[in-house]
């Protein structure tokens, strides 16, 4: 009597929906889980489809073969009921798998540790439940022609998968980015999708953060030392990719006559921006893609800043020949655009140098600084820069009428101005046909990790891995 439930087609369709939808939250829930640990690069997102449809197409061949064997309903719906509890277990228990193998790594290996960890991390989590539901529908099949398919989708629905602190000022979810809002005596900062690493901050002090914001200064003054006709009216700046806009509160509060412009794409930073981060409510910011932005507007800028990332990487969109082309048609005579390169690469193929070479074939002159203490590195391009001597004019005319603000900011933009160095083009062009920004970025921040990991290493050494664990925990 029970193989009738096989037969009758809507218990065949409702179940076949079920197992459909839980193998795509499965899928939209792993995204969750491994971005604040591996970010949601299309890398990450490959490991994590290929995984799930290996998983599946495995399940498929064994539901197949054991449907010809056995068509019994209670075996199909036990996979079916295994399936859920596991699933049900990965939000409480997916966090400790992914630090138990991201700490094993650590002692064996270095090079391509994200990729390999996430890897693994979707082996051991989202295998054996998708596997499971796999077999769910040539079990079906069997009785009915029609099946059900999902496809993929852009949004994730499930609740968010986040790092289990409870320290945090904020903890939440746009349709583009995991959130953590925490503040100290001294800062507020704002992260975003990937465990280490600071995408805004704001000094409670009104002082240097002491990270790229401050090296960007720079722009507006090196747009008003050479062009002395525009002495005394407000320097016009746009920002791409605002964040929660510590560039446009650093710029306010040392300098003056200022209009400036924000485009941020993810409007959820941008109320956290307005409730955390002291903007301004009349802050001019439209949320929009910078490039599509740019597309659409016709005015011309003083200085436009470039701080758009997608996790760890600039949107390939917004890093070809053909942007940077576009930004050079939106800036002044003597216009400089700066850019946020958040990972330091020196390798001839790197991401840093790629991006270089690629606005060096738009702009006659590209310059660089480094930031001490930091990964980042910002860029500079222009039609051509003043002397030291309009520089430092420039600085005084520019800055405010605080005397110690004005003296900090001249001595920092002098020391900055002098680290400026030339930098000599090659042949690494990024065009939108082809922009591997991903795969350049996670090379970058593979040597960055294998670089910062050696302080694990030690710990090793010394205290074991429950000493590991404990730090991560």
């Amino acid at each position: 009597m029970k193989y009738n439930i096989l037969k009758n087609k809507i218990y065949l369709y409702l179940t076949e929906f079920f197992s459909g939808m839980a193998i795509m939250a499965v899928e939209l829930g792993a995204s969750r889980l491994l971005a604040p640990y591996f970010s949601s690069s299309q890398i990450v997102w490959t490991i994590i489809i290929a995984t799930i449809m290996i998983a599946m197409a495995a399940g498929n061949v064994y539901g197949g073969r054991s449907a010809d064997k056995h068509p019994d309903p209670d075996i199909l719906y036990r996979r079916f009921l295994i399936a859920e509890v596991w699933i049900a277990a990965i939000p409480v228990l997916g966090k400790y798998v992914i630090l138990l193998i991201s700490g094993a790594l650590i002692i064996t290996i270095s090079h391509h540790l994200l990729v390999i960890a996430a890897f693994l991390a979707c082996m051991i989590i989202f295998v054996y439940p998708c596997f499971l539901m796999g077999t769910v529908t040539p079990s079906l099949v069997k009785y009915t022609v029609d099946s059900l398919e999902e496809s993929g989708t852009t949004v994730g629905t499930l609740g968010a998968f986040a790092f289990w602190e409870d320290d945090l000022t904020y903890e939440g979810e746009s349709i583009y980015n995991y959130l953590q809002v925490r503040e100290n005596d001294r800062r507020v900062i704002l992260s975003t999708n990937v465990l280490f690493g600071v995408q805004s901050v704001m000094e409670k002090q009104d002082g240097l953060t002491g990270m790229y914001y401050d090296y960007a200064m720079a722009a507006p003054v090196m747009a008003a030392a050479q062009d002395d006709a525009k002495a005394g009216q407000p320097v016009s700046i746009l920002i791409l990719g605002m964040g929660s806009g510590t560039y446009d509160h650093q710029c306010r509060s040392y300098f003056r006559d200022l209009d400036i412009k924000g485009v941020e794409i993810d409007e959820k930073i941008t109320d956290l921006a307005h409730q955390y981060f002291a903007l301004p409510e009349d802050a001019n910011v439209t949320t929009y893609d910078g490039r599509a932005y740019l597309a659409a507007d016709h005015e011309k800028y003083d200085v436009i800043m470039v701080d758009a990332y997608q996790d760890i990487t600039i949107p390939f969109q917004m890093s070809s020949a053909e942007f940077f082309s576009m930004v050079r048609g939106h800036l002044t005579d003597n216009g400089v655009m700066v850019v946020n390169m958040n990972m330091r690469s020196d390798a001839d193929d790197g991401i840093n140098t790629c991006l270089a070479d690629t606005i060096a074939s738009v702009f006659p002159q590209v310059k660089t600084i480094d930031v001490p203490g930091n990964t980042n590195r910002i860029l500079v391009a222009g039609r051509e820069f003043a002397g030291r001597e309009a520089f430092a004019k420039a600085i005084d005319t520019l800055s405010t009428d605080d005397p110690v603000k004005k003296s900090t900011i001249k001595t920092f933009l002098m020391g900055t101005y002098a680290g400026l160095a030339d930098y000599r083009a090659g042949r690494h062009i990024l065009t939108d046909d082809k922009a591997p920004v991903e795969l350049l970025g996670m090379r970058a921040i593979d040597q960055l990790v294998s670089e910062e990991l050696a302080v694990y290493k030690e710990m090793y050494h010394e205290q074991g891995m429950q000493g590991i664990m404990e730090e991560l925990l």
